[in-house]
C-alpha cells in the first residue's frame, strides 16, 4: 500500500518553486544593480549610451552597454525578466494560503494579542498587502517622491508603522512573515505596475518612430533600486519562523526596523563597490551594520530571568502534566490538532524521556521566547513557562 502525505508534498512543491524563482529574481536583481553600477564611459560608444561595462565569466568575456533611454532601432530579439518576480509571488503567496490562512488558529491567530477569528485574520491580512501598495506607490508618484533619501526614510516609516500593526494582530510568527510577505508585494508590484510597464510604453514609442519620455526609465530605475535595497530584510524575514528570538521577542517590530538598517547598509555597501567608490565611501558599511547588529542581538536577547523559589519548584511529574496539556496535542504519534498529521519536526512529547531529550528545544520555543505553543492556543502560563525552564536548568531530574 502506498500512503502519500499530499498535504506536505504540496507544500513541499510550492516551497521549492518559491526558492528557485526567489533565487533567479534576486540574482538578476544583483546582476544588473551591479550591471548598472558598474558603467564606466569609452571613447567610442555608440550615441546615446551612457556607458559599457566588460564582464567576464565561464571562459567568456562580455561586453554590456546602457542607453540613457533606448536605442534607435529595436532589436531583433529582446529579452525580458518578470517571470522570476511574478513566480517568486504566486508560490511565495501560495504557501501563505497553504500555511498561514488554512492553519490560521495554529499559526496566524493568538488570541492573547487579538481575538479575532480565521476570517477577520484573512482579511486583515489581504487588505494590508493592497493598502500597502496604494500608499507606497502615492508615496513614490508624490513630490515626496523626488527626493531618494527622503523618501526611503518615509518607506522605513511605513514599513514600521506596518509591523507595528502586523504584531498588535496576529501571532509573533505570523506578524513577521507578513511584514516579509506585505515587503515581497511591493516589490513585485513595482515590477508588475511600474517596472515593466513602462518598458513596454518605451518600446511602443520606438516603434512609432518617437522620442520615449525620460522620466519613465528613471521610475523603473527607482522602483528597481528599492527592490534591490529590501532584499536582504525580506529574506531574513522570510526565514523568520524558524527562529522564534527573533519573532518572539517584545516590541519585536523593533526587530523590523533594525534587521532593514542592517541588510539596507550591507547592501549599499556592495552598490558602492561595483560603483566604483573607494576610500571613506566603502569605510563605514560594515563596522555600521555589525554595530547594529549586535543592538539586535542584544534586544532580542534580553529577557528577565525569574527565580523560582525552592518551595514552587516542578518535579518531573509536574513538567509532565503540564506538556501533556500544552504540546501533545500536536506533538505526538498521532496528534490531535487537525492542521497536523504527524508530529511538527518529528518532536514527540508523550513522555518524561522524550521531553528530556528536547530540553534544549523547550527551553528555546516555549521557556526563553512564547514561540511554542502555536498561538497559546491551550493558554500556558508564564508560571508554567518559568517552572519548566527552571526545571531544565536543574538538570531535568526525575522523580524516583
Amino acid at each position: 500500500m502506498i500512503e502519500i502525505a499530499y498535504a506536505d508534498w504540496i507544500e513541499l512543491g510550492f516551497r521549492w518553486l518559491h526558492l528557485i524563482a526567489g533565487i533567479a529574481w534576486i540574482g538578476s536583481s544583483f546582476y544588473f544593480m551591479f550591471l548598472d553600477y558598474s558603467l564606466r564611459q569609452d571613447d567610442g560608444l555608440p550615441l546615446g549610451v551612457k556607458g559599457a561595462s566588460w564582464n567576464v565569466h565561464g571562459g567568456g568575456f562580455y561586453f554590456m552597454q546602457k542607453y540613457t533611454v533606448a536605442p534607435e532601432k529595436m532589436p531583433t530579439e529582446l529579452h525580458w525578466f518578470k517571470w522570476e518576480a511574478y513566480f517568486t509571488w504566486i508560490s511565495g503567496f501560495s504557501l501563505m494560503i497553504i500555511i498561514y490562512y488554512w492553519g490560521a488558529e495554529s499559526f496566524l491567530i493568538d488570541k492573547e494579542v487579538m481575538d479575532i477569528n480565521v476570517w477577520q485574520a484573512v482579511a486583515i491580512s489581504l487588505a494590508a498587502f493592497v493598502l500597502s501598495w496604494f500608499i507606497y506607490n502615492g508615496i513614490c508618484k508624490s513630490k515626496l517622491g523626488k527626493n531618494d533619501l527622503f523618501l526611503s526614510i518615509i518607506v522605513f516609516l511605513m514599513i514600521l508603522l506596518a509591523s507595528y500593526g502586523f504584531t498588535h494582530v496576529y501571532s509573533g510568527r505570523g506578524a513577521f512573515v507578513h511584514v516579509g510577505a506585505m515587503i515581497g508585494t511591493i516589490m513585485v508590484a513595482n515590477v508588475f505596475f511600474i517596472i515593466i510597464p513602462n518598458q513596454k510604453i518605451i518600446i511602443k514609442a520606438l516603434v512609432d518612430g518617437e522620442e520615449p519620455a525620460q522620466f519613465l526609465g528613471d521610475e523603473g530605475k527607482q522602483r528597481s533600486t528599492h527592490n534591490n535595497y529590501l532584499t536582504l530584510p525580506v529574506l531574513l524575514m522570510m526565514i523568520s519562523s524558524h527562529f522564534p528570538m527573533i519573532f518572539s521577542t517584545k516590541h519585536s517590530w523593533l526587530v523590523v526596523g533594525l534587521v532593514i538598517i542592517v541588510g539596507g547598509i550591507i547592501r549599499d555597501y556592495f552598490n558602492s563597490k561595483n560603483q566604483g567608490k573607494t576610500g571613506n565611501r566603502l569605510k563605514w558599511q560594515w563596522p555600521s551594520a555589525s554595530i547594529f547588529m549586535i543592538i539586535l542581538i542584544l534586544f532580542v536577547s534580553h529577557r528577565d530571568v525569574v527565580e523560582v523559589l525552592e518551595e514552587n519548584q516542578l518535579d518531573s511529574t509536574d513538567v509532565l502534566a503540564i506538556v501533556q496539556t500544552h504540546c501533545v496535542s500536536c506533538h505526538a504519534a498521532k496528534p490531535s490538532n487537525k492542521d497536523f498529521v504527524k508530529a511538527p519536526g518529528g518532536v514527540k512529547l508523550e513522555t518524561i524521556n522524550d521531553i528530556k531529550k528536547y530540553g534544549s528545544k523547550i527551553m528555546k520555543q516555549s521557556v526563553l521566547t512564547n514561540a511554542m505553543p502555536l498561538g497559546n492556543d491551550t493558554q500556558m502560563t508564564d508560571k508554567e513557562r518559568q517552572g519548566i525552564g527552571d526545571w531544565i536548568r536543574r538538570g531535568m531530574p526525575v522523580d524516583e
